[in-house]
């Protein structure tokens, strides 16, 4: 592997990563909150550093598929330190392992927070904080996409090693051209909801802020209360509705934009992910109204906006769930392995996977009565070939034993059976709240300090598939 040619790399994403905190140091002049040099602090040694990386290691100019796992895996660790500076300039006291784990809490879009006071951040700071949910939902890595081979750089690899799903949808020959579509319908919906949060009572600051979460199905609020400090109707439905078209792929927005209307519909995916929130939504909707815990109108409202809030991973909250009846909660939780669509911002396992195994299912009991039928898996017109099937089985089987054993290790550090186990959920499946002491109105301030080295991993690990970062491990990695 050409290390070379790695650090160039991640030289540019630091530099890109620097330049951006130039956004929250214009934040920090206009309300003049005094962390402006923190922010300037960290911008001149984030470039510096870039740009050092950048001219003092040439390497190789055409990545291979080495080189992409590497970049795509070490740059999430290199931006995420870096991106703590902010926190650690300001005068908020905080450790390098809790400005570690926000920051990775916040590229991999997962929303869980060490922080108890979110309102006494700094506007530039918590400026920062939200950005870098909408840096890293579509991917920083992705976002290079379009400059890198400007500078002699092939992007293919990246593109394969970051892109979230089972698959790579690319719209277009060039690679550079993928990018710059799906970060064009991304700056689109940021735009479109900002605007519709401003509508409904936000300032510009906050609503920005919130769509920076809801398009990255992030979840970081400027809030302590959440979505719930509103206690809008319009706002919850704004994001809810965002929130869905950030759990979708985003080829499937860009299609529709080129005038195919009925991409949604004809997409199974895409059917398969609406149903299941039709579905669990008019569960919980049922349920909170029998057991009368709100009205009508307020039952629906709760129930879609937590339904989907959790199934894209977004982590949102305007209500404490904790709180609805076991029925309710234990469907929630079910939905926090399910993640949204493949191509889309979302973590957990994808509902495509699910879709595919669930079809699995069906076929094996088939063969029960047929064992000498060939019954083929499809997916819409297309049929899955069997090796499709054993790579999803094969990554089902790593996320439940990572699962497994993360969760053994946090139960060692003192937590209780249900925090270790929602700890572990929350963070490889990106989604940031839990239950137990992690729940919508806790934090994970109280978590030991190499239990939050473990959950920044298993960020990363979640936010880049598993295979990603778990390849850099192997001993034939290395091997030249």
């Amino acid at each position: 592997m050409d290390i070379r040619a790695v650090l160039r790399v991640l030289g540019v994403l630091l530099i890109f990563v620097g330049a951006s905190l130039i956004f929250p140091i214009a934040i920090s002049l206009y309300y003049k909150d005094g962390d402006f040099t923190a922010l300037l602090a960290s911008f001149l040694i984030t470039i510096t550093a870039g740009g050092l990386l950048w001219k003092f290691t040439p390497g190789d100019r055409e990545l291979k598929t080495r080189e992409g796992f590497a970049v795509v895996t070490f740059g999430w660790i290199f931006l995420s330190a870096f991106g703590s500076l902010p926190y650690l300039f300001t005068d908020f006291e905080i450790s390098f392992t809790d400005a570690f784990f926000e920051t990775m809490s916040g590229f991999t879009t997962t929303g869980a927070t060490i922080l108890t006071d979110v309102e006494a951040l700094p506007h530039g700071v918590l400026f920062w904080r939200s950005l870098t949910h909408w840096l890293g939902g579509m991917g920083i890595i992705v976002m290079s996409l379009a400059i890198l081979p400007m500078l002699g750089i092939g992007g293919m690899q990246l593109f394969k090693a970051e892109v979230p799903g089972p698959s790579v949808d690319k719209l277009q020959p060039r690679i550079q051209d993928t990018a710059k579509i799906l970060w064009g319908v991304y700056v689109l919906l940021t735009c479109i909801e900002t605007l519709l949060l401003k509508l409904g009572g936000m300032n510009i600051f906050d609503s920005l802020c919130h769509t920076f979460g809801t398009v990255a199905t992030g979840g970081f609020s400027t809030k302590n209360a959440g979505i719930g400090f509103y206690q809008s109707a319009y706002i919850e439905y704004v994001i809810t509705v965002f929130m869905i078209l950030a759990g979708t792929n985003f080829a499937l927005h860009y299609r529709v934009l080129k005038g195919r209307f009925k991409s949604y519909r004809e997409n199974t995916e895409f059917r398969f992910y609406f149903g299941i929130i039709l579905f669990v939504t008019t569960f919980v909707f049922l349920d909170l109204l029998f057991r009368r815990l709100y009205g009508f109108s307020g039952a629906f409202q709760k129930a879609i906006f937590q339904v989907t809030s959790l199934l894209t991973t977004t982590g949102y909250h305007s209500a404490d769930y904790e709180a609805w009846p076991v029925s309710s909660q234990l469907i929630l939780i079910i939905l926090m392995f399910f993640g949204g669509c493949a191509g889309s911002t979302s973590g957990g396992i994808k509902v495509v996977r699910i879709y595919l195994i669930i079809k699995y299912g069906f076929m094996q009991f088939k063969k029960l009565l047929h064992p000498h039928a060939v019954i083929p898996i499809r997916m819409g017109h297309r049929s899955v070939p069997p090796e499709a099937i054993s790579d999803i089985l094969g990554y089902v089987v790593l996320y439940f034993s990572i699962l497994v054993v993360s969760s053994i290790l946090m139960s060692l550090m003192g937590l209780d059976l249900v925090t270790s186990v929602s700890t572990v959920i929350s963070s490889l499946s990106n989604i940031g709240p839990g239950v137990g002491t992690i729940g919508p109105t806790e934090n994970f301030a109280h978590i030991p300090a190499v239990g939050k080295w473990l959950l920044s991993f298993l960020m990363l690990v979640g936010r880049l598939e598993i295979y990603t970062v778990l390849v850099i491990f192997t001993r034939n990695f290395w091997i030249k």
